[in-house]
C-alpha cells in the first residue's frame, strides 16, 4: 500500500503529464481517471519522449493495488486527468542522452517514487520525504499505459529468473511489506500480527518468515483468505469484536510483538493494540482517515506500546527484494489471484471487487 502523499506535498506534480512528442509520431493507449467516482477510460496519448536522464520502458506487467481504488473513489486530490498504476515492469525501449547502464530490451521494474536524493529530507530522513519527489500513478502518469517514462534512477534490475508480474507486485505491495516489517527490525523470533490478510499481507507473512518471524498471525474475516493464510503456515484469527482476546489465545496468553495494519480498520487496529506485548509496535501501513480509538494511558503509555506510520519504501529495499526472489526465498506467485488484460472494463472490474472487498488477493494486468 502507498503513502496518502497529495500534489501539494510533491511540487513533481507538475511533471504528470508526458512530454510533448519531439522525436515518435506515433501514439500509445493508457487508462486514465479523470474524475473521482467515474470508471477509468482508455484513450491514445502521445508516445512519451525521455528527456537525458529518462528511460522509456514497454509496460509488461502492472499491478493493481488498492490504493487506485482509493484514487478513484477520491481519497486524494489528484491533478486530473491521470494516468494510474504504480507497479510496474517492463522492458526499456528508449533512453535519454546521458543514461549510461541501461541498454533497450533490459528486463526493469520502476521504483515508484521520483526523488532528488540530495534535499534535507532525502538525506536526513529517506527519499520518501523527498521535498521535490513524486509518485508514479499518483502525481505522475503511471503504468496502467502501453508505455511511461521514468528517471533512469528508477528503474530496478530484474533478474531472469523472476517474472515480469512477479516484479511487478513487489514494487509496491511486497516492498511496502518489507519497509514495515524493517521498521520493527529485527523480526527473528518475533510474533507478527497481519491485520487484513489481502495482497500486502500474503507478502508480508512471506517476508515474515523469511526474516525469521517466531509466529505469523492473519487476521481476517474473510473465510477463504483465512484458510490461505492457514495453507501459508500462518495461525488465522477472525477480526471480530473478540479479537484481543483471540490474539492472546493464539499465542498463549503472550501477546504478538509486532501488529500490521494492512486494511485501514481503526477498530480492529485498537484490539490489536491491546494485544500488543510491553513495547510491542503497531505500523499503520493502510490508507485511513478513521480516527484510532485507543486509551493512551492502559493502552499505550502503561505497556510501553508504541504506534509508528509506515510510508513507502526506498529503492535498495527493492534491490535486496530482487535477491530474496531470486534465490527463492520469497515467491510471489502465491501472492497473484489473477492476471487480467490491459482493457479498461477489465481493470475497473478488479477495483470494483477492491471497493467491496474481495477473497482475492493480488491482480495483475498482463501486457502482450
Amino acid at each position: 500500500m502507498t503513502s496518502a502523499a497529495t500534489a501539494e506535498e510533491h511540487p513533481a506534480a507538475d511533471r504528470s503529464q508526458s512530454p510533448a512528442p519531439t522525436a515518435y509520431s506515433y501514439r500509445v493507449k493508457a487508462i486514465r481517471l479523470f474524475a473521482p467516482h467515474e470508471p477509468l477510460r482508455a484513450v491514445d496519448v502521445p508516445a512519451p519522449v525521455p528527456a537525458d536522464d529518462e528511460i522509456v520502458v514497454r509496460v509488461r506487467a502492472a499491478g493493481i493495488c488498492h490504493s487506485d481504488a482509493h484514487y478513484r473513489a477520491g481519497f486524494n486530490q489528484l491533478r486530473l486527468p491521470l494516468t494510474l498504476g504504480h507497479e510496474v515492469a517492463g522492458v526499456v525501449a528508449r533512453k535519454g542522452g546521458r543514461v549510461d547502464g541501461l541498454t533497450e530490451g533490459d528486463r526493469v521494474a520502476l521504483h515508484y517514487l521520483r526523488f532528488c536524493g540530495s534535499c534535507r529530507r532525502c538525506v536526513e530522513h529517506g527519499e520518501q520525504f523527498c521535498e521535490t519527489g513524486g509518485m508514479l500513478g499518483n502525481n505522475i502518469d503511471g503504468g496502467y499505459a502501453e508505455e511511461v517514462v521514468v528517471p533512469a534512477a528508477s528503474a530496478v534490475r530484474i533478474p531472469a529468473s523472476v517474472p515480469f508480474e512477479h516484479a511487478a507486485v513487489m514494487m509496491c505491495s511486497t516492498a511496502t511489506a518489507y519497509h514495515a516489517l524493517r521498521l520493527t527490525a529485527p523480526v527473528a523470533n518475533k510474533t507478527i500480527a497481519i491485520l487484513g490478510f489481502g495482497g500486502l499481507g500474503i507478502s508480508a507473512l512471506m517476508l515474515a518468515r523469511a526474516l525469521g518471524a517466531a509466529q505469523v498471525l492473519a487476521v481476517d474475516i474473510v473465510d477463504e483468505k483465512l484458510a490461505f493464510a492457514r495453507s501459508m503456515g500462518a495461525t488465522p484469527v477472525r477480526s471480530d469484536e473478540n479479537l484481543t482476546q483471540a490474539l492472546l489465545d493464539a499465542t498463549g496468553g503472550r501477546g504478538a510483538d509486532v501488529a500490521l495494519d494492512l486494511a485501514g480498520r481503526a477498530d480492529v487496529s485498537a484490539r490489536a493494540v491491546r494485544a500488543l506485548v510491553p513495547g510491542g509496535t503497531l505500523v499503520l501501513v493502510a490508507l485511513s482517515t478513521a480516527p484510532l480509538p485507543v486509551n493512551p494511558y492502559r493502552d499505550l503509555l502503561a505497556r510501553e506500546r508504541r504506534i509508528i506510520g509506515c510510508s513507502d519504501h526506498t529503492r535498495a529495499e527493492l534491490e535486496e527484494l530482487m535477491e530474496l526472489a531470486e534465490t527463492k526465498a520469497i515467491d510471489m506467485s502465491a501472492a497473484i489471484s489473477e492476471t487480467v488484460p490491459f482493457d479498461a472494463d477489465a481493470i475497473n472490474g478488479v477495483l470494483d471487487k477492491l471497493d467491496r472487498g474481495t477473497t482475492t488477493l493480488r491482480s495483475v494486468i498482463a501486457f502482450e
